[in-house]
């Protein structure tokens, strides 16, 4: 007997299986191994060659999403509208400009985002737009175009011309005849010096290696007073404290002499009144003494015999 099906409980399995795979596409379009995505919209009014759906949209040079979609204006055929996936937490704020960069030589397109001071607000969705829209600012690229397309335009190429014929006109009157003679006389003399200093190559090479030589020997004299200064500075420091000790000393012995010369004082004052005099006649006396003694060695060298006999009479004269 075959089991009976309960059709009731195989289409609500159904059923939830569905909005289950439903729900995991739905968020799956949403996020990626990075995390959570917001969306945003950029339009540009430049060609976006290179540029495809799936394209690394970076942030300072950090990848930080992928183009999800690339379309037309309907309502301006100029501009071409972006949408843009970015990982939710990127710091999108109101100065952002978004700028197609093209990567080397392969021609593939980037979206840089640049700006974004920290003091800005974030970016916001205004009223009547579905997501908030980002800047944008002209590639290096739109930038040249433009710049060659005014160079080569008719104003521009005309403004090239006269610029270029007023810039040979000036030339040519500065390259006048006496210009153009002086010109050559400093060229003349530039080629004379020219040779002078190859004439005086081996002289100017020896006084560079006079120089050099005399770098290194004060290079060596340097080096040998770093060595000697310190020994120097030490012995001085040395005889700077022999000098003070000594001055100490000096000062002690000169109070020392100063209390010696007070105490005696008195007694010097009492030699200066009562001694000196009596000494001064002392020292008359003994020149007397001693004239009297020279004239006694004088007579005995004269008459010895007169010490022991005494004087002889003096002899008298005629008619006496």
């Amino acid at each position: 007997m075959e089991p009976k099906v309960n059709y009731v409980v195989v289409g609500a399995f159904v059923l939830l299986l569905g909005a289950a795979l439903l729900i995991g596409v739905l968020w799956l379009g949403k996020t990626d191994y990075r995390g959570v995505y917001d969306r945003y919209e950029a339009s540009m009014r430049e060609s976006v060659a290179g540029l495809s759906v799936d394209s690394t949209v970076k942030y300072r040079g950090v990848d930080v999403g992928r183009v999800k979609a690339i379309a037309l204006n309907q309502s301006n055929p100029e501009e071409v509208l972006l949408t843009l996936d970015i990982v939710r937490g990127t710091p999108i704020k109101t100065d952002t400009i978004a700028v197609l960069e093209t990567q080397g030589l392969t021609g593939l397109a980037t979206i840089n985002l640049t700006g974004g001071s920290r003091d800005a607000p974030p970016l916001q969705a205004l009223p009547g737009q579905e997501y908030p829209v980002i800047r944008t600012g002209p590639s290096l690229f739109f930038r040249l175009d433009e710049a060659i397309s005014r160079l080569l335009s008719e104003k521009g190429l005309t403004k090239l011309l006269t610029d270029m014929d007023t810039v040979a006109k000036g030339a040519a009157e500065i390259l006048d005849e006496e210009n153009r003679t002086a010109l050559k006389r400093t060229i003349k003399d530039l080629a004379d010096v020219a040779q002078t200093v190859a004439a005086h190559k081996a002289q100017m090479e020896q006084g560079l290696n006079g120089a050099a030589l005399s770098a290194d020997n004060l290079v060596k004299v340097t080096t040998s007073l770093n060595e000697q200064v310190p020994v120097l500075l030490t012995r001085i420091n040395k005889s700077a404290d022999a000098l003070r000790t000594l001055t100490d000393e000096l000062a002690k012995t000169s109070k020392a002499v100063g209390s010696v010369v007070n105490d005696t004082r008195p007694e010097l004052e009492q030699f200066s009144r009562q001694t000196l005099p009596e000494t001064g006649l002392l020292v008359t006396e003994l020149r007397q003494l001693a004239g009297t003694l020279t004239r006694v060695a004088r007579d005995l060298e004269r008459e010895p015999n007169a010490l022991v006999f005494g004087r002889p009479p003096s002899r008298r004269g005629p008619g006496e």
